[in-house]
């Protein structure tokens, strides 16, 4: 498994969680930084899964 997907996954929960706080404190900024690093995650596990396609190859 390529690190890249380890970093994603954690990348997209640690947004999901700035995500909650942000609506639970209402604040739109920590709730938008939240969703960024969600898509940010998801980009770099994505990224990771085509690398692991090519090391199989």
């Amino acid at each position: 498994m390529d690190k890249d997907r380890i970093e994603g996954s954690v990348k997209e929960i640690k947004g999901k969680i700035k995500e909650v706080a942000g609506k639970v404190l209402g604040d739109a900024k920590l709730e938008t930084e939240g969703k960024a690093d969600q898509v940010a995650g998801k980009v770099q596990n994505a990224a990771g899964g085509v690398k692991d396609t090519l090391k199989g190859a």
